[in-house]
């Protein structure tokens, strides 16, 4: 089964940041940092190749001798085979039915330390260990011995993990050619504090007799002695100094995502922005912070659609967002004029999202109750997030696999429902924005609203037939994901409306102003472009523009 994410030949982070095919984001929240006491782990899976879909695997029992086949995540490519697990567990998405929740963002490091030999891929390792674990930390033990086993064939890894109870980072990378095994450091983050990780390996120093809240293979530090990199005592060994290095790109366009998030619920982090400006690295952001209030979930899902708004990189507000605002930039990410390179910023929202999610486990609910996957397709600043519990047992049409590809257009597709949509307001932006996020904001609190009474309603079937209970959240999932889906059919066709050539219809009281004359027409602004950018135009262009007076 194809899906091509990333590239798997990794050649070090400046090639990645050059083609920005491993741009993904993941924030991780705490049960006692979350306002109702939940674990929510976020990732946007970033790519200009990638469709957006939810990915589904039912639970099974396996017979004794049967094989997995492992297929690369990135590139379809058939990889081996591995003995299947004698029972595997459902998944939704990147969440199962027992509530445990994995991302990743890469970061490619050493380009040595890639296996080609070796036949588990980091996509491999996240859903096999989301079908044979039932908490984070026999996850962990899935995906590392899986690794240490069979070889890992990937570049490094960022993973988050978490369940209903704890949410770990764990940083992985692999021993080269025939150097089966890999190379690994896991976290558990503190009760309270939140993390998060940006295709730039984040773990420094670690305790080393912890094995409560630290695990790590037994070789990390002495296969870098053996190495020669690394050549000081084992508690000052740093997995990120050795192995991924932060340069001004690992800062700039990946520690940056993880400020602005670590900046929006503590006010010290102001203290680091030289740090992710990549302007001081020598001064690293901590791994965790704690926040200065609890995050709820609307907090989180907003967080995944910052564009550095408010900052003295807000990218709205350079020459580049053009006169309508646009906080994005085309290829390539960094450029050459004047015989000097700039860089264009690599925010945590970004266009070329194929899917992405905000996770939430719930441990005072049943976990067949507990798991939800608020999942959302393209960009996270112009799509909607939808809530599928991760019990479901078949996934919404509008998000299903098959439905459309990145070549094949779908009527019935949220992926291009939410493309056509997002890529006509980033026209004018800085207007169609707002009745974006506004339709956003109405659909996601009227979801946000409803889940207490469908907890309720789940549970009471869940003590009389668990069946009946699976069955109510699988419609329920549905239901609410095509509510979504025609809700932003309708949106289309408002903004095409509204906004046809260039002009803006008056509006009054949710509906269009007609003209006075011919109530089938309307009398619609013509707004110009802004002072700033007709003074840009007048210089860039000399006299050629200007009116002869005399």
């Amino acid at each position: 089964m194809k899906k091509s994410v990333f590239t798997v030949a990794v050649i070090g982070f400046a090639a990645a940041v050059a083609s920005d095919s491993r741009a993904c984001t993941n924030f991780l929240v705490t049960r006692g940092a979350s306002a109702d006491g939940s674990v929510m782990i976020t990732y946007s899976a970033d790519s200009h190749t990638l469709y957006g879909e939810l990915y589904y695997f039912p639970a099974a029992g396996h017979k004794a001798g049967e094989l997995r086949e492992i297929v690369e995540w990135d590139t379809g490519k058939p990889l081996g085979f591995i003995p299947e697990a004698s029972e595997t567990y459902s998944v939704a998405g990147n969440m199962n039915e027992h509530q445990v929740i994995i991302g990743e963002t890469t970061f490619g490091g050493r380009s040595e330390l890639v296996d080609p030999t070796g036949i588990i891929d980091y996509g491999s390792l996240i859903y096999i260990a989301l079908q044979r674990s039932k908490t984070a930390r026999e996850a962990i033990g899935v995906m590392t011995s899986l690794a240490e086993r069979y070889g890992f064939c990937s570049g490094g890894e960022s993973f988050s993990i978490g369940d209903k109870n704890e949410a770990w980072i764990m940083e992985m990378t692999g021993k080269g050619e025939g150097g089966k095994g890999a190379l690994w450091v896991a976290l558990r983050i503190p009760d309270g504090y939140i993390c998060a990780h940006a295709n730039q390996a984040r773990i420094t120093a670690f305790p080393k007799n912890d094995p409560e809240n630290c695990l790590y293979s037994k070789d990390v530090i002495s296969f870098a002695r053996e190495k020669g990199w690394y050549n000081g005592t084992d508690e000052d060994f740093s997995f990120s100094d050795t192995y991924n290095p932060v340069d001004f790109h690992g800062a700039r366009f990946c520690e940056m995502r993880v400020w602005s998030f670590f900046k929006t619920f503590n006010k010290d982090m102001y203290a680091y922005f030289d740090y992710a400006k990549g302007e001081n690295l020598k001064r690293r952001m901590p791994l965790w912070i704690k926040p200065d209030r609890r995050l709820s979930p609307k907090d989180v899902m907003n967080a995944m659609r910052d564009h550095l708004e408010d900052t003295e990189l807000d990218m709205r507000k350079d020459l580049g967002a053009g006169p309508h605002g646009l906080p994005y930039r085309w290829r390539p990410l960094t450029w050459k004029a004047n015989g000097r390179e700039y860089c264009n910023e690599r925010a945590t929202a970004t266009q070329q999202t194929g899917f992405w999610f905000v996770g939430q486990a719930r441990a005072w609910l049943p976990d067949m109750i507990g798991g939800i996957l608020w999942f959302g397709v393209d960009d996270a600043a112009t799509s909607p997030l939808t809530p599928i519990y991760s019990s479901i047992n078949q996934i919404p049409v509008h998000f299903a696999q098959g439905n459309g590809s990145m070549i094949e257009y779908s009527e019935t597709s949220a992926f291009w429902l939410v493309n056509q949509v997002a890529n006509f307001a980033y026209l004018r932006y800085d207007v169609m924005g707002k009745d974006v996020c506004r339709a956003m904001n109405e659909l996601e609190d009227a979801f946000l609203n409803d889940i207490a009474a469908t907890d309720t309603k789940a549970v009471n079937l869940y003590k009389k037939s668990p069946a009946k209970a699976r069955k109510y959240l699988t419609e329920y999932s549905g239901r609410q994901a095509t509510a979504a889906f025609q809700r932003w059919k309708d949106l289309s066709r408002f903004l095409l409306v509204k906004y046809i050539d260039g002009n803006i219809k008056k509006e009054q009281g949710g509906k269009f102003v007609p003209n006075r004359y011919h109530t089938t027409s309307a009398s619609p602004d013509q707004p110009g472009y802004p002072e700033w950018w007709l003074e840009e135009i007048a210089e860039n262009t000399g006299n050629k523009l200007m009116v002869n007076s005399e």
